[in-house]
C-alpha cells in the first residue's frame, strides 16, 4: 500500500513538472522566433530581434531590473515586517479590538483593484506623493500587506510565545530572546510573507501606472502593453526575464535566510 501511494505521489509530481514545464518551453520558444503560423507545429523563423529590443531598446533590461527588484523588495521587507509586528500584537498579546484588525487586513482583497487605485492615487495626489516611488511603495504595501498577514498570524499562532517567555525568566533581554528562541520558529513564515510580497508588488500594473504615473518604470509596466499589443514574441522574452529575475531573487534570500538560521542555531 506504501508503495502504491509513493508511486502515485512521483506520478503526480512528474505530471506537474510536465504541466509547468511545457508552458514554460512554449514561452522561451516564442522569444526566439520570427514567424510561427498556425497550424505549424515548431516555429517557421527565428530571429533575435526581441533580445536585442530587450537589452538596447527604449526601456534597457537593467534599469528595468534594477527598479523592479528594488520596489518589490522595499515592499516584501515593509510587508513582512509590519505582519509579524501586528500578528504578534493580535495571536500573542491580545490587543484591544484585534478582531476589527483582523478583518480590516483582509479589506484590500475584498475591494475591486480598479476602485482601490483609483481611491489611493486621489490620496497621492492630495499629499503630495503621486508619481513618487514613496507613493507606489506605499500602494503595493497595502496590497502585499493582506498576505503577509494571513501567513505570519498562522506561523506565530502556532508557535505561541511559551519558550520566549522561559528565555525571559531565565534571564534574557526580551529582544534577545526573540532574536534567539522565536525568530528561528518564524524564518518559514518570514520567507514565505517575503516572497508573496514580493511577487505581488512585482506583477503589480494598473496600481504602478496610476501612483507612479509612468515615471516608475519595472518589468510589468512594460510587460503588458506588449501582451495587449499582441506582439508575442517581446512578450514572451519580456515574460522569461520576469519570470527567472523573480526566481532568481527568491533563491538568493532563501539561501540568504538559511544562513541566518544556521548562525542563530550556532
Amino acid at each position: 500500500m506504501r508503495t502504491n501511494k509513493k508511486g502515485v505521489m512521483h506520478a503526480v509530481l512528474i505530471l506537474t513538472t510536465v504541466i509547468i514545464l511545457i508552458p514554460a518551453l512554449v514561452i522561451v520558444l516564442w522569444s526566439f522566433t520570427g514567424k510561427w503560423p498556425w497550424p505549424h507545429i515548431a516555429p517557421q523563423t527565428w530571429t533575435g530581434r526581441t533580445w536585442h529590443e530587450l537589452l538596447f531598446g527604449s526601456s534597457p533590461l537593467p534599469g528595468l531590473l534594477g527598479s523592479s527588484v528594488l520596489l518589490a523588495s522595499i515592499v516584501a521587507f515593509l510587508s513582512t515586517v509590519i505582519a509579524v509586528m501586528t500578528a504578534r500584537a493580535t495571536e500573542i498579546y491580545r490587543v484591544p479590538g484585534r478582531t476589527a484588525i483582523r478583518y480590516l487586513e483582509f479589506l484590500p482583497m475584498v475591494v475591486p483593484g480598479t476602485v482601490f487605485a483609483m481611491g489611493f492615487q486621489v490620496t497621492l495626489i492630495r499629499i503630495g506623493l503621486n508619481d513618487t516611488m514613496t507613493g507606489v511603495v506605499l500602494v503595493h504595501l497595502v496590497c502585499g500587506l493582506p498576505y503577509a498577514y494571513a501567513i505570519m498570524s498562522d506561523m506565530i499562532a502556532a508557535a505561541g510565545n511559551a519558550l520566549e517567555e522561559q528565555a525571559q525568566v531565565l534571564g534574557a533581554p526580551a529582544g534577545r530572546a526573540f532574536l534567539d528562541v522565536t525568530l528561528p520558529q518564524l524564518l518559514p513564515g518570514i520567507l514565505s510573507s517575503f516572497c508573496m510580497s514580493f511577487i505581488i508588488s512585482y506583477s503589480q500594473y494598473f496600481t504602478t501606472l496610476l501612483a507612479g504615473g509612468g515615471k516608475i518604470k519595472t518589468i510589468a509596466l512594460v510587460l503588458v502593453p506588449y501582451i495587449q499589443s499582441g506582439d508575442r514574441a517581446l512578450s514572451s522574452v519580456y515574460s522569461v526575464v520576469f519570470v527567472g529575475s523573480a526566481l532568481l531573487v527568491f533563491a538568493v534570500f532563501e539561501s540568504i535566510l538559511k544562513k541566518m538560521n544556521r548562525n542563530l542555531q550556532a
